[in-house]
């Protein structure tokens, strides 16, 4: 199967960002997305033991640098049949044509691709080895604020900063990289810890709280009381101290955006589309009371997305009307604790 047909059955709104990107980025990209895509495969198999995944999980960069061919026939075998997705299960048979596509991508963005594998990876061997792997395990929480954003800079900001690389090596960027990469790093952290209040109800089924016990504390909580609903009044303080954390480096997303030449309107799409979204789905968790319920899901809808891609064409040229797009969205948030406006 081609990597294009791929990356539209594992992620169709990724796919989308993807078609707007100019060409010189396009398969790096890609290929990025499919190997941590297979790595989160390997993760979350109920085929193996949490060590065995643990064992290939921390193996997969070197394969992907190495491609041994015995090991990746091997991993192949251990995985196939444990997901339910029939596009996983095809991503899981297709792991050879994404290495084959690695070997095309350039000497010079094959290590962003390594670098930012590592850090998925290592964002994933956190999980295996802080949560429980075994069903109806007590719930388990992170001990620390520093642990929860250190994990956001893994699935988060290091992602940004591997997108952030493929821009700079390939556009003209008025800025140092460091500077420009850091707000990537911002920006892909906001971008996860959205998911991680998205999903928070999801996570607990897991055995998973992302969320330090030294928050819950403060909130006279533990990890098992959020699996009651009627706790989501005594949630609310943690919920938004996170969404402050999440729009304050979203932000950056406005200095970011004005360092994209406008010479490249795809890739200009391309980076406002999740900041945007993000933004959207932020204040939608903002606005639920009942986040804890695991029956709700908060996602933003399809109009919302087609609206926000339809409105598009202003931003390719204008700095200026996506700032104030985005600043729009940031101070419909009030999380004063007087009733005074943040931003």
């Amino acid at each position: 199967m081609d990597l294009e047909t791929l990356l539209k059955n594992t992620s169709r709104s990724l796919y989308l960002s993807v078609q707007a990107l100019p060409r010189a980025m396009r398969p790096a990209f890609s290929v990025a997305y499919l190997l941590c895509r297979y790595a989160d495969t390997i993760a979350d198999t109920p085929l193996l033991p949490a060590e065995r995944r643990l064992y290939w999980i921390a193996k997969f960069p070197s394969i992907i640098e190495t491609q041994p061919d015995e090991e990746i026939t091997h991993l192949a075998r251990e995985i196939n049949g444990g997901s339910e997705n029939p596009y996983e299960r095809i991503l899981i048979e297709n792991l050879r044509p994404c290495l084959a596509a690695f070997n095309k991508i350039s000497a010079s963005q094959q290590p962003f691709i390594l670098e930012v594998a590592r850090a998925v990876c290592n964002g994933m061997k956190i999980d295996l080895q802080t949560f429980p792997q075994e069903k109806n395990a007590p719930v388990v929480a992170f001990q620390t604020a520093k642990e929860l954003e250190n994990y956001c800079r893994l699935m988060g900001g290091k992602p940004g900063q591997f997108w952030s690389q493929l821009i700079f090596h390939t556009s003209k960027i008025h800025t140092d990289k460091e500077t420009f990469f850091e707000l990537g790093r911002h920006i892909g952290d906001a971008l996860q810890i959205v998911n991680i209040l998205r999903d928070l109800p999801k996570d607990l089924q897991l055995g998973r709280c992302y969320f330090p016990h030294e928050d819950l504390q403060t909130c006279g909580l533990t990890p098992a009381d959020l699996f009651n609903p009627a706790n989501s009044t005594r949630f609310e303080p943690i919920k938004r101290k996170w969404i402050l954390w999440g729009l304050a480096r979203l932000q950056d997303g406005i200095r970011y955006f004005t360092l994209l030449p406008k010479t490249h309107p795809g890739q200009r799409a391309a980076v406002a589309w999740p900041v945007l979204w993000a933004a959207d789905t932020l204040y939608k968790i903002y606005r639920e009371p009942d986040l804890l319920n695991v029956k709700k899901r908060v996602k933003i809808s399809r109009t919302t997305i087609h609206l926000t891609m339809l409105l598009t064409p202003p931003i390719w040229l204008s700095n200026a009307v996506f700032e104030a797009w985005l600043t729009h969205k940031i101070r419909k948030f009030d999380l004063s604790a007087d009733g005074k406006k943040i931003f």
